[in-house]
């Protein structure tokens, strides 16, 4: 599967946006996103399995943080409210390696490009 993460940009704190992954098809269980900000770990934010299962959130993202598929769009959305200048990163979405899904790295592949999103205070 070829993933492309979209919809980055730069926006001012206490914007939303809605960042989408489009896959080329659904031979993966789901998609998780994960962002990564200059010096730090690569981080996972959440995910979901294409049935609408597998459904999992990073505790401290549950409150501003929204995942969402479009099965026949064969896309994958994170709604991310209340921006902050914290939230700056690449934004990544990888395709599930197992049906339970994870927060880890390593329980993902086929990697996409990344969205950069950029917070100004």
């Amino acid at each position: 599967v070829q993933l492309q993460a979209s919809g980055g940009g730069l926006v001012q704190a206490g914007a939303s946006l809605r960042l989408s992954c489009a896959a080329s098809d659904r031979t993966s269980f789901g998609i998780g996103w994960f962002r990564q900000a200059p010096g730090k770990e690569r981080e996972f934010i959440s995910c979901i399995g294409w049935s609408g299962g597998s459904l999992h959130y990073r505790s401290s993202m549950k409150d501003r943080f929204t995942i969402s598929r479009d099965y026949a769009k064969r896309t994958v959305y994170l709604q991310i409210n209340n921006l902050k200048p914290e939230d700056t990163a690449i934004y990544y979405c990888a395709a599930m390696t197992t049906v339970a899904g994870g927060d880890r790295p390593d329980q993902y592949d086929n990697w996409g490009q990344g969205t950069q999103v950029t917070v100004s205070s």
